[in-house]
């Protein structure tokens, strides 16, 4: 999911990320629209995906504050041009009550509405010649009108049960009263995919109806990738994908002795262990960085002696958490006391995209068969 966004910055505290379907909607609105405005079609054109962009940021602003008032951990959001697709939530312990999912589903439609209702009152009121209600009403020739047409459409659309807009998650909410939390994600997916094929053939008579539809069906396969890979966050301990074939260091070895053994391995990281006590961690960076600034030495002057470590039974999602918020890059892993296996950045996300897919394809098959 990743691979298809690029980071926009934080947001009281979430990361927000900017799905390049809007660069998609972009050439859109400049195919459609360049032969009727000549030149200048280039200009509104950014404009016009501006204000989408601001109005979806506008909504998931909405839900942030719901969610903090709400006192829900922070998430990240990958923005798209119908809204927001959550992106490695936080894992929560307990199902969302649906009091609760309703009132921040219903946070970011209601900031929609509100503000349509204010640029609506300040385009009449400034500039009555824009004619907000003169079709057609999304047109990069008229951007006021525009403004006001995209955050109407915004909020009502994501009243819709069609997920993953908000309507749709209180009925993922619901569902998961009566299954588990993957299964009712993935019924409700099969519900917005009903949507956006009807959008998609409602194309025919209105060519943004049809984009709309292909949003909303990129929109619920990055949220059934995104409840999967959740699933295995939360399911899946340690043991199963820690690396048990790994190189450690002595504190007495010679950088260059320690530089030797990292080509030699695909580590980039390494546990520093004295007699059956690990004492310290280094990465491959740090001993080339203190070879070029002092030559050789040894490793016990350049190992970070304060480290964190992890356990065999915990989870996927507990050593994820530690390797994101404290900046490191290597986890040891401890059972009873004893060194047994590391954990990597690079290693956690290789395992946790194998792993998703793998209970992706069990879903699938179990779905099949019923």
């Amino acid at each position: 999911m990743r691979s298809w966004s690029f980071r926009a910055g934080r947001v009281f505290g979430i990361d927000i990320r900017v799905h390049l379907t809007f660069a998609f909607l972009l050439m859109f609105v400049w195919m459609t629209e360049a032969s009727a405005l000549g030149a200048p079609g280039f200009g509104r054109g950014l404009a016009l995906v501006g204000l989408v962009l601001a109005s979806v940021i506008l909504h998931e602003i909405g839900h942030m504050l719901a969610t903090m008032q709400q006192r829900l951990p922070a998430r990240s959001v990958v923005l798209l041009p119908i809204g927001g697709v959550s992106l490695l939530q936080e894992p929560a312990r307990q199902k969302l009550e649906p009091d609760r999912e309703l009132r921040i589903a219903l946070a970011g439609p209601a900031v929609n509405l509100l503000f349509a209702v204010l640029a609506a009152a300040i385009v009449l009121g400034v500039a009555p010649e824009a004619a907000l209600w003169k079709q057609p009403f999304v047109y990069s020739g008229n951007l006021p009108r525009s403004l006001f047409w995209i955050n109407l459409f915004l909020g009502a659309f994501n009243l819709l049960p069609a997920y993953p807009a908000d309507g749709g998650r209180l009925v993922r909410s619901l569902l998961a009263r009566r299954m588990d939390q993957v299964r009712a994600t993935r019924r409700a997916v099969s519900i917005g995919q009903g949507f956006a094929m009807a959008f998609i053939l409602a194309g025919i008579w209105n060519t943004w109806l049809m984009l709309v539809g292909f949003f909303l069906f990129v929109a619920a396969q990055l949220e059934d990738r995104s409840a999967v890979f959740q699933s295995v966050l939360e399911q899946v301990h340690l043991q199963e994908v820690m690396l048990t074939d790994f190189s450690t260091l002595s504190p007495a070895d010679t950088l260059q002795d320690a530089l030797y053994k990292a080509v030699h391995t695909l580590q980039d990281d390494f546990p520093v262990v004295r007699g059956c006590d690990m004492v310290g961690v280094v990465s491959r960076q740090k001993i080339l960085d203190a070879l070029r600034a002092s030559g050789n030495g040894y490793v016990q002057s350049v190992m970070n002696r304060v480290f964190s470590v992890t356990q065999a039974g915990d989870t996927l999602a507990s050593a994820f958490r530690k390797l994101t918020s404290q900046g490191v890059t290597v986890l040891p892993v401890v059972d009873g006391g004893r060194l047994v296996g590391i954990i990597t950045l690079q290693n956690l996300m290789h395992s946790m995209s194998l792993l998703a897919e793998t209970k992706r394809l069990k879903h699938d098959q179990e779905q099949e068969r019923e």
